[in-house]
């Protein structure tokens, strides 16, 4: 039988089929270790052929191939990933600027694992009745710079309803992830665009002002012909297995000038004749993104030459 994985709680999975019906499944012990390099062998958003057994269960026997995924680096496993989730149309970062506050190094490592399988991307800036005037103009200002590198960008607060209709149409036949740091309101959004969902929203911890947990599996509803995917919060992104030179490629701005380097294999950090660092100078490319790209590049060159090792 096949299915489509649309729960996962790290043991059982939850298994859709074409007729509607939802089988509990596993995977044999086995099946883990046969040259996986991930803590989740199977994860949301798979298409797996399992067996029925005796007890009721399904056990899952073949993963199809994935035509992409998000993974980061597995918290503590330096050398494991992670997926978060398969076979996307459209990832949505949940961003907040307080209560908590997402660093623009999460979102350009997050968008790095997008750009690696092309996945499209939008910035979705939450909690917009929280913010003064200063602070809304600082949102609106991050909102610009990504907007002018090409991803799109939204505005969103389910307390005043801005921005959910415009996100509501933008998820109608696509299946679509939420990703974010916990308490950023990714659970709250899916229920705005989708009430009869329910799912269980968390609050701030008042004594170090990050979200908390409450998503706790990932998770994919059916959604206006696509499907809502709402997975648990992410302290830190870490990324894992890109070379440098991968890298380059997957910051669009710094991908389109590229070719007017004057060498071609340019890693865009002090060689001469370089027009990415032309154009961080003059201002065309934030140097705040640049900073980010510099110091992935570095990280990554370690990582790729661990995972090159195991």
């Amino acid at each position: 039988m096949e299915g489509l994985v649309v729960k996962s709680t790290g043991s059982w999975y939850e298994v859709r089929c074409e007729d509607g019906q939802v089988v509990t499944c596993r995977i044999r012990g086995k099946f883990r270790t046969q040259g996986i390099k991930y803590t989740n062998p199977v994860v949301v958003g798979d298409q797996v052929t399992f067996e029925m057994e005796n007890d009721g269960a399904g056990t899952i026997t073949q993963i199809a191939t994935r035509r992409n995924y998000i993974e980061r680096k597995a918290t503590n496993l330096s050398k494991v990933s992670h997926l978060i989730a398969s076979n996307i149309d459209m990832v949505f970062l949940v961003v907040t600027l307080k209560e908590p506050r997402t660093s623009q190094g999460f979102i350009d490592r997050f968008l790095v694992a997008a750009e690696s399988f092309r996945i499209p991307a939008c910035l979705v800036f939450n909690k917009m009745d929280l913010y003064d005037e200063d602070e809304r103009a600082d949102v609106e200002a991050l909102a610009d710079l990504y907007r002018q590198i090409g991803y799109e960008t939204l505005f969103t607060s389910v307390v005043t309803g801005q921005g959910i209709e415009a996100l509501r149409k933008m998820l109608e036949g696509r299946v679509s992830l939420f990703s974010g740091h916990s308490g950023t309101g990714k659970s709250a959004l899916v229920n705005a665009v989708e009430p009869s969902l329910q799912l269980r929203v968390g609050e701030i911890s008042q004594q170090h002002h990050k979200g908390k947990h409450t998503t706790t599996f990932a998770e994919m509803f059916p959604f206006a012909g696509g499907y809502l995917m709402d997975t648990p919060g992410i302290k830190e992104f870490g990324l894992i297995r890109y070379g440098r030179e991968e890298v380059r490629d997957y910051f669009p701005e710094i991908r389109a000038l590229q070719h007017q380097c004057r060498f071609s294999n340019c890693l865009h950090l002090q060689e001469p004749g370089c027009a990415v660092l032309q154009a961080v100078e003059e201002g065309t490319i934030s140097a705040s993104r640049y900073l980010n790209y510099v110091s992935i590049v570095e990280d990554e060159d370690m990582s790729l030459a661990e995972w090159q090792l195991r």
